[in-house]
């Protein structure tokens, strides 16, 4: 290792301890006296999404649930609006224990457990029936069992949307041609990376509370996401050109430190098992209601959509299938499910 990614590697490092940190400071200050302590646990979810999303609401549901299923002795404190750091950051927290549990994206989760990656590949799903059909059945199931490998437990897919590129005024994307040396801000994950590179556009990784200030900067021209993320973050006011090519429809996950789940007793497991697939389902009718409320919001607002016809785009990204090779039984998996 050279002195130069030694220090990165180190850097990284120093990042994720402090924001460990800073993240135990605030569970600190927030305990709070309870009744019959020896009978109640105390699980800390962190979301990096705001109060009003359909998944933070999903969450909060999960918590009511699990409180229910349990009879008050498992309690779940949700920390939203990315309070405890962004998802790569929850994701370390989760798997050194330092909270319990994390809501996520496959996106940023491929970096830990590869073999979800498959998930994120572009235009991987038909649409959103195709998408349920695989997450739902034993191509799903097998995926989420080698996150056990990493010390992490998941449940039950929830629903993340379509995504699309969106860009500041003065910027359209109505063609493949139109991405061509665009700084397109993207979650920091390689296939999503590669991604933007076949399309043409400069990727451009950075944490999501970070994107708004760098499209209203210059610093980017545009990032991605699906609707309901794009009106409820307010990117819209910064960027109102949203282009649909529904490249990626990675799914949201509910993840737990694998360790901690399994000192729960069996019936406390299977209550979260139960709470999370209730409100997996939850999240997924709030997210259909929420992309066709969110549509027609964001076109009263002046947003200009534009429909785009993928398939020179699918036909561009073509080459990422071939750099994983390890994806490939998957791969034809989800082909040969209708």
């Amino acid at each position: 290792m050279t002195v130069s990614a030694a220090k990165v590697k180190i850097g990284k490092i120093l990042a994720i301890a402090l924001v460990g940190y800073f993240s135990w400071q605030v569970l600190e200050q927030e305990k709070k006296p309870i009744e019959n302590p020896d009978k109640v646990i105390t699980l800390r979810l962190t979301e990096n999404l705001t109060d009003s999303n359909p998944t933070t609401i999903a969450m909060r549901k999960f918590a009511e649930l699990v409180f229910e299923k349990t009879n008050g002795q498992v309690q779940v404190k949700v920390y939203a609006n990315a309070q405890l750091g962004q998802g790569t950051e929850s994701i370390e927290q989760v798997r050194l224990g330092v909270v319990d549990l994390a809501r996520v994206n496959s996106v940023i989760l491929s970096n830990v457990s590869p073999s979800i990656g498959v998930f994120t590949l572009p235009y991987i799903f038909k649409n959103s029936r195709h998408s349920r059909e695989v997450l739902d059945g034993p191509v799903g199931d097998d995926v989420l069992k080698d996150l056990h490998d990493y010390n992490l437990a998941a449940f039950h897919y929830m629903e993340a949307g379509f995504r699309s590129f969106y860009t500041r005024e003065g910027i359209t994307i109505s063609s493949l041609e139109d991405l061509k040396g665009l700084k397109i801000r993207v979650q920091p994950a390689p296939i999503s990376i590669r991604m933007v590179e076949l399309l043409g556009a400069v990727p451009t990784p950075m944490n999501y509370g970070e994107v708004y200030s760098a499209i209203q900067t210059g610093v980017i021209d545009g990032a991605e996401n699906d609707h309901v993320s794009y009106i409820m973050s307010g990117h819209y006011e910064v960027a109102p050109k949203y282009s649909e090519d529904k490249h990626l429809s990675p799914p949201a996950i509910l993840i737990m430190n694998h360790t901690k789940f399994k000192s729960l007793s069996i019936e406390h497991q299977q209550a979260i098992r139960e709470a999370s697939q209730e409100s997996a389902a939850f999240q997924r009718k709030l997210m259909d209601d929420g992309a066709a409320d969110a549509i027609a919001k964001l076109k009263a607002s002046g947003v200009t959509i534009t429909p785009l016809d993928n398939a020179p785009f699918a036909e561009a990204v073509k080459p990422i299938y071939a750099e994983y090779p390890d994806y490939a039984d998957l791969i034809e998996r989800i082909k040969n499910i209708d």
